[in-house]
């Protein structure tokens, strides 16, 4: 499977890159993806949460009437989960949400991911560039050449770029990463995948690792 290669001037510079069939071409699990997904919004979680139940409450612990005969639910003392201001039955408390996967079922999912964007051919490759200072509107140009404004789009380098990486860094649909930070959450949530030409065989060496 090949794709053709770009310019930062959006045009077509008559070379090709061969793309792993092992990779983006394999047989789409929505299950594992399902679950990369999961694990990624699952580990981002606080878990943070707190409600007080009756014994942090602060209160008398004097009954407030007697247990019968008084032609109500029967209610201890004003801590009571009945009583307005009381405490909570069974609140949530602080607590880990995050939880592990297979290596096997990562690695899976971050193929069938790729493999989802080649179908929709949501993969763009551009021959590697530098930006001599770090300017946003020199990044919105690149943008604008490739015919991709207004999208969310992930970039994937290659190397560390700290010109690349400050000039993209106030475009809140942007986002610009190593291949080897490329996760199955970022590939699903951009619309445009745009792959630095030299970053493919890095991201064919991880992901068959």
């Amino acid at each position: 499977m090949e794709l053709s290669v770009f310019n930062i001037k959006g045009e077509d510079t008559g070379r090709k890159v061969a793309l792993s069939d092992s990779i983006f071409a394999v047989e789409p699990n929505d299950h594992v993806l399902y679950l990369a997904v999961k694990q990624h919004l699952a580990n981002k979680r606080q878990g943070t949460h707190k409600a007080k139940e009756r014994s942090e409450i602060t209160g008398s612990t004097k009954k407030l009437g007697r247990q019968k005969g008084g032609g109500g639910a029967r209610h201890g003392d004003i801590k009571s989960p009945i009583m307005v201001g009381g405490g909570r039955i069974f609140g949530p408390k602080p607590r880990d949400y995050s939880f592990k996967l297979n290596k096997k079922v990562k690695s899976l999912a971050r193929k069938s991911a790729l493999t989802y964007k080649m179908r929709d051919n949501a993969i763009v490759v551009v021959e590697d560039f530098q930006f001599e200072k770090a300017r946003t509107r020199d990044f919105l140009a690149l943008m604008q050449n490739l015919q991709l404004p207004e999208k969310k789009v992930v970039f994937v380098l290659s190397e560390t770029n700290k010109n690349v990486y400050l000039s993209a860094r106030n475009l809140p649909k942007v986002h610009v990463v190593m291949f080897s930070e490329l996760d199955t959450y970022k590939i699903l949530d951009a619309k445009t995948l745009v792959l630095m030409e030299a970053s493919v065989a890095g991201i064919e060496q991880t992901f068959n690792a």
